[in-house]
């Protein structure tokens, strides 16, 4: 089963896919990109996705060259040609090649890729037992509700995480928790769900979006409200969520184990819940 991309309108083995060098997303970071995945073949929460591009793109100054129709087609072409039974999903736009100058250019064709990969899911094992995670300072830009390529903040603080021996690493600005590299962040503090508010310091998740949904359907006890980090380490329960972690317990943050080192239930409730709204 190969891996697939679709380039600028045409479909190609992702090992044929290529840009130019003078791509602005290669000389400057200048673009955005989206992540989906599938379950059962069908692609989990589109159109949230393509409405968080669609915000990615305004906020740089970018016009989406496809409607939402055309997206799904080439997302499920693609996803069909690879032939993986459950996929992830990237688009990657940039605002395409041109000579090398800060200014946006007069004139440039926007680079616009699809790539599809296998989805390997989480050991089940991390699930059972909860992630170990530790904290970096926020060194991201001041607009972090755009899903840039400008990913660099994200790859030390995650290689950081690694080297630690860690399977995330939660951002702090000001003595307050913001997100994971790659991931939101919940906590349940004196009994009531917490997650940090939505605006430029955090990505808007869709599975954080469909957590709170939720929780509050559920009527579970819940804020969104900064957190800070002497209070994380003193939660009930926390626990990560993103496209393809899902609901991941947290049971360690910087070493310090939380509650009693186990997956609490309030976590392990909403993960259930959040299955039932995978199937078809």
């Amino acid at each position: 089963m190969p891996n697939i991309a679709f380039v600028n309108g045409r479909f190609m083995p992702l090992a044929r896919a290529k840009v130019s060098v003078e791509d602005r997303g290669f000389q400057f970071g200048d673009g955005i990109y989206e992540l989906a995945r599938t379950y059962g073949g069908r692609i989990f929460h589109l159109q949230e996705h393509l409405e968080r591009l669609d915000h990615s793109a305004k906020a740089i100054g970018l016009s989406i060259v496809y409607s939402r129709s055309r997206w799904k087609e080439i997302l499920e072409k693609a996803h069909a040609q690879s032939g993986y039974p459950e996929a992830k999903l990237y688009i990657q736009i940039t605002r395409g090649a041109a000579p090398r100058d800060h200014s946006f250019p007069k004139k440039s064709r926007m680079s616009v890729i699809v790539t599809v990969r296998k989805l390997v899911p989480l050991p089940s094992e991390l699930r059972e037992k909860g992630a170990s995670v530790i904290t970096a300072a926020d060194l991201r830009w001041g607009r972090c509700d755009i899903k840039s390529v400008n990913l660099l903040p994200n790859v030390m603080a995650r290689q950081k995480a690694r080297s630690a021996g860690a399977f995330e690493a939660l951002f702090i600005r000001d003595g307050l928790v913001m997100e994971g590299a790659g991931s939101n962040l919940f906590a349940v503090i004196r009994g009531q769900i917490m997650t940090p508010p939505k605006g430029p310091a955090i990505l808007p998740g869709i599975t954080r979006d469909l957590v709170i949904d939720l929780a509050c359907g559920a009527r579970d006890a819940f804020v969104e409200k900064g957190i800070p980090l002497e209070e994380l380490y003193g939660a009930e329960e926390v626990f990560l969520t993103g496209t393809t972690v899902e609901i991941l317990p947290v049971v360690k943050v910087d070493g310090k184990t939380i509650s009693n080192g186990r997956p609490g239930k309030t976590t392990l409730r909403l993960y259930q819940q959040f299955l039932q709204t995978t199937r078809p």
